[in-house]
């Protein structure tokens, strides 16, 4: 009878580890409201200049075995602002389990006098592993969670992008394939698919007053991700002499969000947001932390005298 509950034990624990991966493969970020690179690949270039933003999410503080995720990406447009090119990693870790995405990224973009349609895709590939040896096993000799080696698994992903200087609506699909990775010889309990996502973004700037000192920024996120709930975000921000960005968002599913960017310098912006968990983890959790700091530079020799966006707007 031990023998029984304990396989009933471990079988509902491979489940949970499997769902539990199926619920949150690809990084979930509050800033992409200033980083639409990670999610969208058209966005590559469209701040014309040379941009590097580097950003970490503790999501669900003092929750065991919680997300953590550190993001390094770079972009920039050549050839005359025609064409956009970049690259994002990420490092995702979920418990026991580990998520690093290396993505190169490509933008065609078609400039019109006031406002530009970007087509874009991007190409790289997913490791996905596991180390249970972080664990507090019972019976660490166990073959049911013995470590297995990383799966590396290639995938590519597309977007577009409509943009003015105060409005943007954009789509992408950023994993197009659904890879298997298996993890061990009970593949059947432990076997993980790359789950498709789809994304729809957009949104708008408009002036307050007459002189455009305060604008207001409201936008929007629709998630959809194979077998989960369709989520959205709304996003409402003030940007004050662009200088300052502060504002709140609220996620469907799980949270309320505040957020604020920091002018440092005409190339340094500063990000933080922090994430009001709504869901019954805020029994055991304190929310999420979420970190951005974004460098912009022009380099002549590589953009000539293509005019360069300000950092609030959307072209």
């Amino acid at each position: 009878m031990g023998n029984v509950f304990r396989c009933a034990l471990i079988f509902c624990g491979l489940l949970a580890t499997s769902f539990g991966v199926w619920a949150q493969q690809y990084p979930v970020f509050t800033q992409y409201y200033f980083n639409e690179l990670v999610i969208n690949p058209a966005y590559a270039g469209n701040h014309v200049q040379l941009s590097a933003t580097a950003m970490y999410r503790n999501q669900w503080v003092n929750f065991p075995g919680a997300p953590k995720t550190f993001s390094v990406s770079a972009h920039t447009s050549i050839i005359k602002g025609k064409i956009g090119v970049g690259m994002l990693v990420n490092h995702d870790e979920i418990g026991s389990y580990s998520n690093n995405n290396v993505y190169g990224y490509y933008s065609y973009m078609l400039r019109f006098p006031k406002s530009t349609l970007s087509m874009g895709i991007s190409a790289g590939f997913n490791m996905l592993g596991a180390d249970f040896s972080k664990l507090d096993l019972q019976n660490p000799e166990d073959l049911s969670f013995s470590a297995f080696f990383n799966e590396i698994k290639p995938n590519f992903g597309v977007g577009i992008l409509y943009n003015k200087k105060n409005f943007f609506l954009g789509a992408s699909v950023p994993f197009l394939l659904n890879n298997a990775v298996v993890t061990s010889i009970e593949s059947f309990l432990t076997e993980i698919r790359e789950a498709r996502y789809y994304f729809i973004r957009g949104g708008f700037v408009a002036p307050l007053d007459a002189t455009e000192k305060v604008k207001i920024n409201p936008s929007f996120l629709l998630r959809a991700q194979e077998n989960q709930p369709l989520s959205f975000d709304f996003n409402l921000g003030f940007i004050i002499h662009d200088v300052l960005s502060v504002g709140a968002s609220y996620r469907n599913v799980d949270a309320l969000m505040t957020f604020i960017d920091l002018k440092i310098s005409e190339r340094l912006h500063f990000g933080y947001s922090y994430d009001w968990t709504q869901s019954e983890i805020n029994q055991f959790s304190n929310g999420s932390h979420e970190f951005m700091l974004n460098y912009r530079v022009p380099i002549r020799a590589l953009h000539g005298n293509v005019e360069c966006p300000s950092y609030y707007q959307y072209r």
